[in-house]
C-alpha cells in the first residue's frame, strides 16, 4: 500500500513540475528572483494575458496609459470606449504602489543597474548589466517620472500575470516593443491598485 501511495505522490509531483509555467503565475505572487543572463526560448504566455483590443470605459484621453495592478493589465486608451490591453507582471507584496506619472524617457535594450535597495535584498545581482536579450529589463523601457520604476520588457515571460517585481511593470518583449512604438515621452500614466467602481 505504501508503494502505491508513493507512486501516486510521485506522479502528482511530476505533473506539478512539468505544468505550464503560467499555471502558477496567474494572479499569484511568485517567489523567484531576477535571472540576469537568462534568455527564454519563446515568449508564450497564457491566452488571457495576450495583447488584445477591448472595450474600456474611461474619461481619460486617448494615448493615456492606465495600469491596473490588481487585474495585471496595462491599458492604452484608444478612445471611443476602446483600449489596447497588455498582460503585465507587477510588484510583489510590499512593492505595489499607485499614483500619477508621465513617461520621462524611453530606451531600447536598456542597461540595468540594480538600485542599492535591490542589491541589499539580492546580493548576488550584478552591479551593472549591458542591454541585450539576457537582460532582465528586456527589449524596451519606459521610465516613470523621476522614480526608479519603469514599464519594461522581461527575460522571464512566465512571470506575466504574477506579482514578482520590485515595483516595475513588465511585459513580454513583443508587447513592450509595441507599446514603446505607440507612446511618446510625456505620456500620462495612471497606476491603480484596485479597479474603479
Amino acid at each position: 500500500m505504501n508503494i502505491i501511495r508513493s507512486l501516486a505522490l510521485a506522479a502528482i509531483a511530476a505533473s506539478l513540475l512539468f505544468a505550464a509555467p503560467h499555471a502558477f503565475a496567474q494572479g499569484r505572487e511568485m517567489n523567484i528572483g531576477d535571472q540576469p543572463g537568462y534568455i527564454p526560448e519563446d515568449e508564450e504566455i497564457a491566452p488571457e494575458f495576450k495583447r488584445t483590443a477591448v472595450f474600456f470605459r474611461t474619461t481619460e484621453a486617448p494615448g493615456t496609459i492606465v495600469i491596473s495592478t490588481s487585474e495585471r493589465f496595462l491599458y492604452l486608451v484608444q478612445g471611443n470606449g476602446r483600449a489596447l490591453r497588455y498582460g503585465i507582471g507587477v510588484g510583489r507584496e510590499g512593492f505595489q504602489w499607485q499614483g500619477l506619472q508621465k513617461i520621462s524617457r524611453k530606451q531600447e535594450w536598456p542597461d540595468w543597474t540594480p538600485p542599492p535597495e535591490m542589491i541589499a535584498r539580492q546580493p548576488y545581482l550584478p552591479r551593472f548589466m549591458a542591454g541585450g536579450p539576457g537582460n532582465p529589463m528586456g527589449a524596451r523601457a519606459l521610465y516613470l517620472g523621476a522614480t526608479v520604476y519603469r514599464i519594461h520588457g522581461t527575460n522571464q515571460p512566465q512571470t506575466i500575470g504574477s506579482a514578482v517585481s520590485s515595483g516595475c511593470f513588465r511585459l513580454v518583449n513583443a508587447d513592450v516593443t509595441d507599446l514603446f512604438d505607440r507612446v511618446p515621452v510625456g505620456t500620462k500614466v495612471i497606476i491603480r491598485q484596485r479597479p474603479e467602481i
